[in-house]
């Protein structure tokens, strides 16, 4: 029993350690079973992880905003430990890591779900960053975060709307914090059949490798029959992962003083709180398979797909939309959209306008080019060779309104329809994903701008 046997706990029948720290009393009964002379040294002292993530709750929405996470996305967390019955493992033929990686990005919509991923240390330490990036490049180019293994992890837990993992550490956390699991890799193997870890493993949910992954999310989310609610906290994991929720550190710091033999401070002992990190982008390089539909004077519904291996099943008309950045260059020849990210006053581009007149040029079958600079303004050139300026609206920052790109599509979309740009100057674009609507100003930024030559727009290619 990892852990908690003799061969980790004993030299020559000794506690190598004059203290034991566990978080829960299950432990303890669990170490009398199968380390009686260990139990002297037994010490209850909570989780401080643990406690960490509790109080730092309050702040989740800081941490999904760092994540690129929009309103109303749904942020699904791939989660693996470190062996080979792990998530990342070699399971052989029950192995479903190669065919989750793309479908995290190409099934699920990209404006309705966001995908991160949180690999065990030892994973990167044992095969290399390079090799890890490498594997999971095209997860990567579809929108996949990776989340920094030792000091994002916690936060990625608690921004998570949903977790695929195993029967790692993390993934029992993220169930201890109240967020649903569905387990990728569920052996148990090396597990003590009694603890909790153990019971949870027998007791959630097994993602079907060959059953939709958005139905088995949603039904995981939504409560459906054989899935738990997301508002229900799992109760084994939240009752057992301590005993003392909140008080790990004053716990531990009473025992240390205590075995020193040094009277304790009389300020209160503090856990470091959690940092907020870095702020993640969105990047999402590969091509996007668009489907719109026309819902009304100027509301356009947009759904995107990040390099999907089969054509969309929704209802609509479709369009492909490709990143000037794009792993293959020969997909920008295909492209009816081209757009980028980058700073309005970036000297490599020549100012957005500059940039849209060259892609135009450069790439004839291409019906708009967008740059979307600071602050989700998108500037924007038609094959007609109109400039215009698309601004979301977005009351409470950038991330609570629509992604630009998708603005980008949803024009499109209208001008593709037959729709006129005079009725959206006037009265601007309600622009719907699957998490939520937006609306989108549309604004002449040179109304003389000469046509660029090239190939008239040819919908739905």
């Amino acid at each position: 029993m990892f852990g908690l046997s003799p061969e980790w706990l004993l030299a020559d029948g000794t506690p190598v350690a004059d203290s034991l720290v566990l978080s829960h009393p299950e432990q303890v009964e669990r170490l009398r079973a199968a380390c009686p002379e260990a139990v002297p040294t037994a010490v209850l002292a909570g989780d401080p992880c643990f406690d960490r993530m509790l109080a730092a709750l309050p702040y989740r929405e800081r941490f999904r905003r760092a994540l690129g996470v929009r309103r109303g996305q749904r942020l699904v967390l791939l989660n693996s430990t470190w062996n080979p019955d792990s998530l990342f493992g070699d399971s052989g033929a029950e192995d479903v890591l190669p065919s989750l990686l793309p479908r995290l990005t190409a099934e699920l919509p990209a404006d309705t779900y966001r995908a991160a991923a949180v690999l065990h240390p030892n994973i990167w330490h044992g095969h290399g960053p390079g090799q890890v990036r490498a594997w999971l490049d095209r997860a990567r180019r579809g929108g996949l975060a990776l989340v920094d293994p030792l000091d994002g992890w916690r936060q990625a837990l608690i921004a998570a709307d949903v977790i695929i993992g195993d029967a790692g550490s993390v993934t029992y956390y993220g169930a201890a914090l109240g967020t649903p699991v569905l387990l990728g890799a569920a052996s148990a193997d090396g597990l003590d059949p009694v603890s909790p870890v153990a019971a949870f493993v027998r007791r959630a949910p097994r993602l079907l490798p060959h059953v939709s992954l958005r139905s088995q999310l949603e039904a995981l989310l939504d409560g459906r029959p054989g899935h738990r609610p997301a508002t229900e906290p799992e109760p084994g994991p939240a009752a057992l992962v301590t005993s003392v929720p909140g008080a790990a550190a004053a716990l531990l710091r009473r025992h240390f003083y205590a075995l020193i033999g040094l009277p304790e401070p009389a300020d209160p002992a503090l856990l470091d709180p959690l940092p907020l990190p870095p702020y993640e982008p969105v990047t999402r390089t590969a091509p996007l398979r668009v489907v719109t539909r026309l819902l009304g004077a100027g509301e356009i519904e947009v759904v995107r797909y990040a390099d999907p291996r089969a054509e969309p099943g929704d209802d609509g008309d479709a369009h492909t939309a490709v990143h000037e950045d794009t792993l293959d260059p020969g997909r920008l020849a295909l492209a009816d959209v081209i757009f980028r990210y980058g700073a309005a006053d970036d000297p490599r581009f020549g100012g957005p306008e500059r940039w849209t007149d060259e892609v135009l040029a450069r790439h004839p079958h291409c019906a708009l080019a967008a740059f979307v600079a600071e602050g989700g303004v998108c500037t924007v050139r038609t094959r007609a060779g109109s400039l215009l300026r698309l601004s979301g609206h977005a009351p409470d920052g950038p991330l609570s309104g629509v992604d630009p790109a998708a603005g980008v599509s949803a024009l499109h979309a209208w001008l593709a329809g037959g729709g006129t740009l005079e009725r959206l100057t006037a009265h601007g674009m309600t622009v719907r994903t699957g998490a939520g609507a937006s609306r989108v100003s549309v604004t002449p930024a040179a109304p003389d701008a000469p046509d660029v030559p090239g190939a008239p727009v040819i919908p739905g290619r």
